[in-house]
């Protein structure tokens, strides 16, 4: 990458926004990017007799640092309180930095100075020093031959937003404190300062509630004993991550779902649904159409006898009762919420869950906290009171908290689902597919204004859901090897996408540069290598492609600082013995060339993939499949395949298939449509592919998170010399 150009564009864009960006430096590759941080002269050592001297209000913090420095370095510096002369000062100064969660940060030859308008405002400029230090400055173990250096920089910093979240699933799959905790650890790293904890969903109940056992006794484990998957978390271990999210500046959010989402309460307790029906806690990931039951008052005596006790132990100011995706087919049916309808005189059972919502705003109340949900309880009915909507489905629906006077916490599906992969790569790992891949790009590219006390939107969030790429036989961990293969898993798909949610979320808007983020991320691998985070290794950048008389010529930079690059020129997959990359390759043909970064010998990423060009079929919409002779039959017999990621909502679909070689053409006869084994849409009849077949079909059941597949009937007319390919559009 040519640097002098690239600092050049960033001068631009800033000036152009009015705003002048910091100097230049290679070693200042902070994220979040800081709003002014400035590189001065020399560089700060710091040595064994180092002190740490700290305001009384920041004890914790100094604690903090004092105990992450003796893991790398060996050394125990000494803390003293109210140590004015300490190499590393920590003061609260709330009348100097007036921003909430700001900080000056300052780093001379001589000492460093921290100031921050509050506590977290100090733990976010002791977190700027760490990312001036070593990478090997967070290992948890004395690390050899380093000099604990950090260059000498003035910093003045503070949050753009005041919501800057990740929301953590632990009901589809169970995580255990531990890694809940080094979870925090890691948004903390990057000024994340709100988790929220989906505590509750069908396949699992997480917290004790001591006046419901049955809700962990019963509803937190799923199958036979031998096979037995699940768990939860006392109140002594909820209190335990609320004091280590504390000290980092974390504000956990719990999250009580109904009135769907509720099925492993529902298990435990069957008088909680309209029909009082047995079910077991599943195994894999469905939405149960068992809503609480709005019609009856034991339902409401359970939410606030749930609600008061989740609420006596969360200090946040906010509680998340969840809201989305019911569907009231059961409400429909009982009569005891027909009664409350005609008693409310509402006209639609979904305007219950209005209802319900509001017998809850009144609960919560009375114990001082907002009420937090996804979009939908701003959609079913009117609200009594202001609530934050979060914003799933499109950035553009803001405008629905905007009218209704409500606010709102940007976390679309688009961008902020980081339980979609980040390609289409051959090889990428399992995750979820009703949506397309969210790169790092993409996930960095989500427009979001900046905040202001009018601004209907608070702030971002991103979502790490475990129900496609967990909550089955895949990835679950073999007990007696005490694996932690899905924790890894999760690390996987939250990082380095955490880093784009964080800088999004953290910093200006005019003052967001993908390049210079790009630039900045490859440093900061050897950070979570040091923390051992599990991340997705990104593909070496390709920074030219040139096509020349006898093919084409690749340039290559590294995407991990520091990491080698290994090469094939014959279509053959790379691994860490093959050719290492020094400077442009040649080749024949494009996609004979591979290439992958190797961090180490079993740290890897995926291959440079170059994806089929199918522009020339874009009228006939997205590609979803292909055949080939060897997969065609003479007689007729069923074709599956799957289309998950392809179905987005209801609305009309056409399904085309197009014949590209081959002298028989593909006869096809009816089709279904199911969304895993439920038939959701039929076609009696097709046609042959000469050259294409199109087959249109409604859906009206769409369901987020849902594979859905194909089946037809097809052959080949006298022989099986036939390919092609099918392509999917919503019309």
């Amino acid at each position: 990458m040519d640097f002098s150009l690239l600092k050049k564009i960033c001068l631009a864009g800033a000036l152009a926004c009015g705003v002048a960006l910091p100097a230049w430096s290679e070693d200042l590759n902070v994220v979040p990017r800081p709003l002014k941080m400035q590189q001065t002269e020399g560089a700060f050592r710091l040595t064994a007799d180092a002190v740490i001297g700290y305001d009384a209000g920041v004890r914790e913090q100094a604690e903090y640092l004092q105990q992450l420095l003796q893991g790398s370095t060996g050394w125990t510096l000494e803390l003293k309180e109210g140590a004015r002369k300490a190499d590393i000062r920590l003061t609260l100064a709330p009348d100097e930095v007036k921003a909430a969660e700001g900080y000056r940060l300052s780093v001379t030859p001589k000492a460093v100075s921290v100031v921050g308008a509050d506590a977290s405002g100090v733990f976010y400029g002791i977190q700027t020093l760490l990312q001036l230090f070593p990478p090997q400055v967070y290992n948890d173990r004395p690390q050899r031959g380093v000099e604990w250096e950090a260059p000498c920089v003035e910093v003045s910093d503070a949050p753009c937003r005041p919501w800057r979240g990740m929301m953590l699933d632990v009901a589809r799959y169970f995580f255990d404190k531990d890694f809940v905790k080094k979870y925090i650890d890691m948004m903390a790293m990057y000024k994340l300062n709100k988790l929220q904890f989906h505590l509750i969903d069908d396949s699992g109940w997480r917290l004790e509630i001591k006046k419901y056992p049955r809700l962990t006794e019963v509803g937190a484990w799923a199958g036979p004993d031998s096979k037995r998957l699940g768990g939860y978390y006392t109140q002594e271990d909820i209190r335990e991550i609320l004091d280590y999210a504390r000290v980092r500046g974390v504000e956990v959010i719990p999250e009580i779902e109904f009135p769907a989402h509720i099925l492993s309460a529902v298990v435990a307790y069957p008088w909680l649904s309209c029909t009082g029906e047995q079910h077991q806690v599943p195994r894999q990931h469905f939405i149960s159409r068992d809503l609480l039951c709005a019609g009856k008052e034991s339902s409401y005596k359970f939410l606030a006898d749930v609600l008061e006790e989740t609420a006596d132990l969360f200090p946040s100011k906010y509680i998340n009762i969840g809201g989305d995706e019911a569907v009231y087919t059961r409400w429909e049916q009982c009569p005891d919420c027909q009664a409350v309808m005609k008693r409310e005189g509402l006209t639609k059972a979904s305007q219950l869950q209005g209802y319900m919502t509001n017998r809850v705003l009144e609960m919560m109340g009375k114990k001082d906290r907002t009420v937090i949900g996804w979009e939908e309880i701003i959609q079913r009915g009117k609200l009594n009171d202001p609530v934050v909507a979060l914003i799933w489905h499109r950035v553009g629906d803001t405008i629905q908290a905007t009218q209704t006077g409500h606010k709102a916490i940007l976390t679309p599906a688009t961008h902020m689902y980081l339980d979609f992969p980040e390609s289409r790569t051959p090889g990428e790992v399992k995750a979820a597919t009703w949506m397309p891949p969210i790169s790092v790009e993409k996930c960095y590219s989500m427009d979001v204004n900046d905040y202001s006390a009018q601004s209907t939107v608070i702030g971002v969030q991103g979502c790490l859901w475990s129900d496609q790429f967990i909550h089955g036989e895949v990835l679950q961990e073999i007990t007696p090897l005490n694996e932690d293969r899905s924790e890894r898993y999760a690390e996987y798909l939250t990082f380095p996408r955490l880093l784009a949610v964080s800088e999004v979320a953290w910093t200006p808007k005019a003052r967001r540069d993908y390049a210079d983020f790009a630039q900045r991320l490859t440093t900061q691998y050897a950070r979570l290598d040091n923390k051992d985070c599990s991340y997705r290794v990104p593909e070496p950048r390709i920074t030219a492609m040139e096509q020349t008389e006898g093919g084409w010529r690749f340039t290559l930079e590294p995407s991990v600082a520091g990491a080698d690059i290994r090469y094939t020129t014959d279509g053959s997959y790379p691994n860490i013995h093959s050719p290492r990359y020094t400077g442009p390759v040649a080749v024949a043909d494009k996609n004979d060339f591979h290439a992958m970064t190797v961090v180490t010998s079993r740290h890897f990423s995926l291959p440079t993939y170059f994806a089929p060009d199918y522009s020339a079929y874009k009228q006939y919409g997205e590609f979803t499949a292909q055949w080939k002779p060897l997969e065609i039959q003479t007689k007729p017999a069923t074709w599956r395949f799957e289309c998950t990621g392809k179905i987005s909502g209801n609305g009309t679909y056409e399904l085309t298939f197009v014949q590209t070689r081959g002298s028989n053409p593909l006869v096809l006869g009816g089709l279904k449509l199911l969304k895993r084994d439920e038939q959701l849409a039929t076609v009696a009849t097709g046609g042959k592919t000469a050259p294409t077949t199109t087959y249109t079909f409604t859906v009206d059941a769409f369901e987020a998170g849902t594979p859905f597949f194909i089946e037809v009937e097809a052959y080949g007319e006298g022989g099986n010399d036939t390919a092609g390919l099918v392509f999917l559009k919503k019309k």
